[in-house]
């Protein structure tokens, strides 16, 4: 009989529990905070000063901020991708934003030699041999992948390779599953909103970012419906090298550019005022790019890039927009059912409220920051009963383009920008004769056709 290899009977017992440490790390952590804001609204609700109540509020952000951060960075993986979504200056609390926005790069690169097998083997031969360099640190490290820059042998131009992170996979949809247990109860106490159909559109986003193979095919759809519907493309596609391409690594063109969270200093270090008209006018140029790229994938091809958070977008020479990461891609639906449940009078004015909230950008006169969940919010006064999942990639697309143009100091409104490819798309499928209908009565009529009223 063989000797007992004890190393080895860890790591594959550590393998083993893994998954339920990690849960009864998550559950400890949100039960924590979740229960401290419980209590919290108690305390507050005996104080009747109105800025007493504001400064007890902004110290408990910064309370439950710190506990947030915490479990996101020790955790990891999935709940990187929680902060990506939830640290936007225009929905979260200031003391979260100011304390999630440093973890969008802070995913942990795997060391080089746990990276360096699964590449050889998935691309069939040593590094050596395919590549004339490869940079062993990566330029970039994120939840399911990190990538490097490197040179093929025999080429001029610098490439990008992605990798995925051994192992990952499980432990993400053990996160996954746990987040929509909290959002069934959080829905059913707090919050009324459909959030498990949200968690489910995630988690099935998420699966698609682990075949690299699907990722390609996406970039390079997208890539062909930009270049043949643009006399210019409104943004750039790294271009895929078919051949070195498989599910768990794809090798593409390497872009040079500035991460757009960078910006800002970049414009700084320039010399050119941040508040001035060609620093306005730069950030105008990249807001329009973006949202004239997502309004034709959206609403002409009905095929999008479904990953859009600040860590997958360059800023390029000329203020040119470079998107990466194609992983999730999805197809959108034409007919939209969002079931609602009205709980006030002026129910349609409040649908469209909502809707307004939901899928534009432009921030009301004298607003800085959306609080979806307010006592005097829509989504408090007309209940969202179902939201179909598919609908939560245009969700994200349009809270990115709002946290962009809040973060860059431009109140814009992405429903003018995609207003006439809508109406385009409208005509071609029958749906919208009179070119005249005034112009708020088209955007009323667009609106109120996503919600169901119950």
């Amino acid at each position: 009989m063989p000797p007992l290899d004890f190393k080895d009977f860890q790591e594959k017992l550590s393998t083993h529990f893994r998954p339920f440490h990690r849960s009864f790390q998550f559950w400890v952590r949100a039960v924590d905070i979740y229960t401290g804001y419980k209590v919290f609204q108690l305390r507050v609700s005996f104080v009747k000063d109105v800025k007493k109540q504001e400064e007890m509020w902004e110290v408990q952000h910064e309370l439950a901020a710190e506990k947030i951060y915490a479990t996101c960075a020790d955790l990891g993986g999935f709940f990187l991708k929680i902060a990506q979504i939830i640290g936007k200056p225009d929905l979260a609390p200031a003391a979260w934003v100011r304390r999630l926005v440093t973890l969008c790069d802070r995913a942990p690169a795997t060391p080089f030699d746990a990276i360096q097998p699964v590449l050889e083997k998935e691309l069939g031969q040593s590094i050596g041999e395919i590549f004339e360099r490869f940079d062993v640190d990566p330029i970039g490290s994120a939840s399911i992948a990190q990538v490097h820059r490197a040179r093929l042998r025999g080429d001029k131009n610098d490439v990008v390779v992605k990798v995925q992170h051994p192992g990952v996979q499980d432990l993400m949809m053990t996160d996954i599953r746990n987040l929509q247990a909290f959002a069934l109860y959080m829905q059913k106490t707090d919050i009324k909103f459909d959030l498990y159909s949200v968690t489910k559109e995630m988690e099935k986003q998420i699966g698609y970012e682990f075949d690299f193979i699907r990722e390609a095919d996406a970039m390079e759809r997208i890539k062909r419906f930009l270049y043949e519907n643009n006399k210019k493309r409104p943004v750039l596609v790294p271009r895929v090298i078919r051949d070195m391409v498989t599910r768990r690594v794809l090798v593409m063109e390497y872009i040079d550019g500035i991460p757009i969270l960078n910006l800002g200093d970049e414009i700084a270090k320039r010399g050119i005022n941040p508040g001035g008209k060609l620093a306005a006018a730069a950030k105008q140029k990249i807001l329009e790019s973006l949202t004239i790229a997502y309004g034709q994938m959206i609403l002409k091809s009905g095929f999008f890039h479904a990953d859009p958070h600040p860590g997958n977008i360059l800023i390029c020479k000329g203020s040119e927009v470079a998107l990466l990461d194609y992983g999730q891609a999805s197809e959108s639906y034409r007919e939209l059912g969002i079931e609602t449940l009205s709980n006030c009078k002026d129910e349609q004015n409040e649908l469209f409220k909502l809707a307004q909230t939901m899928f534009d950008t432009k921030l009301p006169p004298g607003v800085v920051m959306l609080q979806p969940f307010a006592e005097d919010s829509s989504i408090k006064k007309v209940g969202v009963q179902a939201f179909p999942e598919e609908l939560f990639s245009i969700l994200r697309t349009v809270h990115l383009l709002r946290g962009l143009s809040v973060g860059l100091g431009i109140n814009y409104s992405c429903a003018d920008q995609w207003r006439p490819i809508a109406e385009e798309a409208l005509v071609r499928a029958g749906r919208l004769k009179d070119k005249d209908v005034k112009s708020r009565a088209r955007q009323s009529s667009f609106f109120r056709r996503i919600f169901s009223q119950q």
